[in-house]
């Protein structure tokens, strides 16, 4: 981390002496240092060593720097809070000003400690082995190393989970249910409030929250029944003989199925209206209802609309279109195998007549994105982005290694490429007659309001034309003209 600044510092120092160009946006010392600031954008982007090393400073006080793709440290402007990684997502972390703190390697081993209680709470997980929470009450701590013990409350979704030397022994509660199973998953025994049990699977089982619900199963999966809503007047049940049938039937619900999964039926009434048919489930599935139709002749062709969800396979998996209504925005999504085409296209339903925004992947070569406003975006090449769109780490630290070609643009028409990682790149701003070239630190050319200049060797041979006149300088902090001429005419 030292070293990373103490980089940027020296960087800036050199860029500073070396380059005073018209457009106090962009320098450039490639491959060693650039600088520019985006179109539109209140940040400025350093970028050192092609583009490995790089820091992105926002006019908030935000800082986001690091050494792609191995570390990566963020400074929020109106929080306390720091976070940063290495090589993600192997490492990430985050920690506050006031104690807290987090970390995860690859979400299997993860530490978090919170100061919000007197005491603190500190929890370390490493999956699937060690788990524990220390929070400084006896009743909420914990300690398990699984498989050998563990007694952890509140987990794994039950109020408590036991275990030595699972699958010998375990013992689970949820709901008043107490779960014993020696070993598991082959002898169950259910005690508790109201709820009994034994089970020896997959031979034979029962289990039942009396009044409520009961469950049974024979020769697992083959014989089953599952009833629930014994409370009320209408039960609802779910049972087969597999392959042969099964069937299940609940308030304004029933459907059949004959030779399992293969041939059938489903028929609602309530809470909304809804028939189908299925051959060969699922390849042959005819529907129709309130809201809801579906016209599955798999894999040639499919079509749904399921409440304003529509989609149309052809050829599945070959090509796929889906549209659907989110607020006032109307998605149209459309798919070839899935991600090597992949465009999103967003329509107003409020203002019709406005242009669609639309962003478009063509993997791994192309990543376009328009907001219909004027802002557009493109990058060459693009293997990560249609698969982590809205990953804003995965963008930061690992799609600019591969963008060969990038180019910016913002409603006012100012615009910016970029290629080979800012080797070459050319800005326009039609706003502030701004326009700017550079060739690495060998060439550069500038404009602004009737200014002119060309810079070479990163700026320490400079020839510049304004209302004044031309002037060739030698070094750009120096004010001694060597060649002077009268004021030019238009050019």
């Amino acid at each position: 981390m030292k070293l990373l600044r103490a980089w940027i510092s020296m960087m800036a120092m050199l860029a500073s002496a070396g380059i005073d160009g018209a457009r106090a946006d962009e320098k450039n010392l490639w491959p060693l240092f650039t600088r520019h600031t985006p179109p539109g954008a209140s940040h400025e982007v350093t970028q050192g060593l092609v583009t490995l090393l790089f820091r992105e400073s926002h006019a908030d006080g935000a800082v986001r720097q690091g050494f792609r793709p191995f570390f990566e440290e963020i400074r929020q402007a109106d929080s306390d809070q720091i976070s940063g990684s290495l090589l993600y997502p192997l490492h990430h972390w985050e920690t506050t000003v006031g104690g807290e703190s987090r970390w995860s390697v690859l979400n299997l081993i993860n530490h978090a400690q919170s100061r919000e209680q007197v005491g603190g709470i500190t929890r370390f997980d490493a999956w699937p082995f060690w788990f524990s929470r220390d929070t400084g009450d006896p009743d909420s701590s914990y300690r398990a190393l699984f498989p050998l013990w563990g007694d952890v409350p509140q987990r794994f979704g039950q109020d408590r989970a036991r275990w030595t030397l699972f699958p010998l022994y375990g013992r689970f509660e949820k709901s008043g249910a107490v779960t014993t199973t020696a070993p598991w998953p082959f002898l169950k025994i259910v005690t508790g409030d109201n709820h009994r049990g034994l089970e020896l699977w997959p031979l034979l089982g029962a289990r039942e929250h009396r009044g409520v619900s009961r469950d049974r199963f024979a020769l697992w999966p083959l014989l089953y029944s599952h009833e629930t809503n014994l409370d009320t007047s209408t039960p609802s049940i779910q049972a087969g003989i597999l392959p042969f049938y099964a069937f299940d039937r609940s308030p304004g619900y029933r459907s059949e199925t004959y030779l399992w999964p293969l041939f059938g039926y489903v028929n609602r009434t309530e809470p909304y209206q809804y028939q189908a048919t299925n051959y060969f489930w699922p390849l042959f599935v005819q529907g129709r209802g309130d809201d809801r139709l579906v016209n599955r002749w798999a894999p040639f062709y499919s079509h749904s609309d399921i409440k304003g969800m529509e989609k149309t396979w052809l050829m599945w998996p070959l090509w796929r279109e889906a549209t659907w209504e989110e607020g006032m925005i109307r998605q149209q999504r459309q798919q070839l195998l899935y991600f090597v085409y992949h465009q999103t296209t967003q329509h107003s339903l409020t203002n019709p007549e406005a242009a669609p925004a639309r962003k478009t992947h063509l993997w791994p070569l192309l990543s376009q994105w328009d907001n219909g406003a004027g802002r557009k975006q493109v990058q060459i090449l693009s293997p990560f982005e249609v698969f982590l769109p809205h990953n804003e780490r995965t963008r930061k630290l690992w799609s600019p290694l591969f963008a060969l070609y990038r180019y910016n643009e913002v409603e006012t028409g100012a615009h910016r490429h970029s290629l080979l990682w800012n080797a070459i790149t050319y800005a326009e701003d039609p706003t502030t007659d701004q326009r700017s070239f550079h060739l690495g630190p060998l060439l550069g050319y500038e404009t602004e309001s009737g200014q002119r200049e060309v810079t070479l060797l990163g700026g320490l041979i400079r020839f510049g034309q304004s209302a004044k006149g031309k002037a060739w300088r030698w070094n750009p902090r120096s004010e001694h003209e060597i060649v002077k001429t009268s004021p030019p005419s238009n050019l």
